[in-house]
């Protein structure tokens, strides 16, 4: 069972509840009902078996998952408990039905299908908030087009850019690597079914047309093989999570230094303080950052656990379905968070304004050094803005009166000289990248 108040920022309660204990033991049988059925159905095990094994797989909620846990540390595999329990089940309807309970599978076929039947059920989930996200970020972008403000590089004031490229530029982001995530958990929806060895040998020539009858049955893609030891397909998948993580962790970043006071240019609805009524904390973001921050060492764990020996792991593959859990739900975690922050996003272009203002113009002298280089040469083009700069600084002055009451840079600015350091003339392509950018989603 989970700790809600200490895994309460690394999961939401829809998939607390996909991952939970209940959730898993009936992945389980739901693998274990499927075999009985088709087996049933290609006359390997009896129907009057079969049906018993379903009815018995039908009453999850009767299955102790606390002592499916504790008997796990003794098989270490959940996979071992979970066919004993349905045994003890069937044999409780009819001791001759028992004997067919998980006919020519493994422990392994039980908990890998069981972690991709449970993976697919995640999916919908993140799906739903990846759609909410990218609808906000869309409107946010097309509603700030021409909402200018400072660019930062280095977390110093850098020409001008818009408050629309930005969320541009978080959308395409965020849809590239939801694209690589979306195409990853398709890649995962695969069967586990090899038997002892992975060559399916106690079901004899029947072997493959179980294996593809199953597949079918749970609605998963029948492989070209097991896979017993080769987890590449899972390790792109959580790799995918730890990018798409990453990703919606640079939006967050972005957010909350843009909501510091100091700037407070954007505002989440936030969260309070428990000591200081007057703050209203990035909590959102909080949230998305500390799941963003957990998955680059879930996927170096996967990735580490891939190096798996002959046909079984010891060790590599028990440590993947927590590892691959932890990583689906951080990342639920994250997009849930962020999706919430954006929906409830305030938005002040008059402070945008204020803050490059604040500058006096500065961030427009690459504007004047290169109208400058052109005329004077590079040298003595810096020269002249250097002084310019230093005398903005020392008096107070805007840089823009200081170039132009300086003949040499107002000969080089020419035309532009009276309102270069406006920063709707200083966008450059800012408005048709933003609109690539939003096209790049189609």
């Amino acid at each position: 069972m989970r700790s809600r108040l200490i895994d309460g920022l690394t999961t939401t309660d829809a998939l607390a509840d996909v991952f939970s204990d209940l959730s898993f033991i009936e992945s389980m049988l739901a693998f274990e009902a499927a075999l009985a059925r088709v087996e049933a159905r290609l006359g390997i095990i009896p129907d009057r078996a079969a049906r018993d094994i379903v009815h018995a797989a039908g009453e999850s909620a009767r299955f102790d998952a606390a002592a499916m846990a504790r008997a796990t540390r003794q098989s270490a595999t959940p996979g071992v408990p979970l066919v004993a329990a349905l045994t003890e089940r069937v044999r409780a309807i009819d001791e001759w039905s028992a004997r067919f309970v998980h006919v020519g599978a493994t422990s392994q076929d039980v908990v890998d299908t069981a972690l991709i039947l449970t993976i697919s059920r995640a999916q919908s989930l993140l799906d739903a908030d990846h759609v909410r996200l990218t609808t906000t970020l869309r409107a946010l972008s097309e509603s700030h087009a021409s909402s200018v403000m400072l660019g930062r590089t280095l977390l110093q004031p850098a020409p001008p850019v818009t408050f629309g490229l930005k969320a541009a530029g978080w959308f395409a982001a965020e849809h590239r690597a939801w694209r690589q995530l979306a195409e990853a958990f398709d890649r995962t929806r695969l069967l586990q079914f090899g038997g002892a060895s992975g060559t399916l040998a106690a079901l004899g020539e029947a072997g493959p047309e179980v294996s593809r009858a199953l597949a079918d049955e749970l609605g998963l893609t029948s492989p070209e093989a097991p896979w017993h030891t080769s987890r590449d397909r899972l390790a792109g998948f959580v790799t995918a999570c730890g990018v798409y993580a990453g990703v919606l962790g640079k939006i967050a970043r972005d957010i909350s230094l843009l909501m510091q006071h100091e700037v407070s240019e954007v505002s989440e609805a936030g969260g309070g303080s428990s000591t200081m009524p007057h703050k209203r904390n990035p909590s959102g973001s909080a949230i998305v950052l500390a799941a963003a921050s957990r998955l680059p060492g879930l996927v170096a764990t996967f990735l580490g656990d891939m190096i798996q020996e002959h046909e079984r792991a010891v060790g590599g593959w028990q440590a993947e379905v927590p590892t691959v859990a932890a990583a689906v739900q951080a990342t639920g975690s994250a997009l849930a968070a962020l999706a919430d922050a954006m929906a409830h996003l305030t938005v002040s272009p008059a402070r945008m304004r204020e803050n490059l203002d604040a500058t006096r113009g500065l961030v427009y002298a690459e504007r004047v050094m290169i109208r400058a280089s052109a005329l004077h040469g590079r040298d003595h083009a810096r020269r002249l803005v250097d002084t310019a700069i230093a005398e903005s600084r020392s008096t107070g002055a805007t840089f823009g009166d200081i170039v132009r009451a300086t003949p040499e840079l107002v000969e080089a600015m020419g035309d532009a000289v009276q309102d270069f350091d406006r920063p709707e003339h200083y966008l450059g392509a800012a408005e048709s990248l933003r609109v690539a950018l939003l096209a790049s989603a189609s």
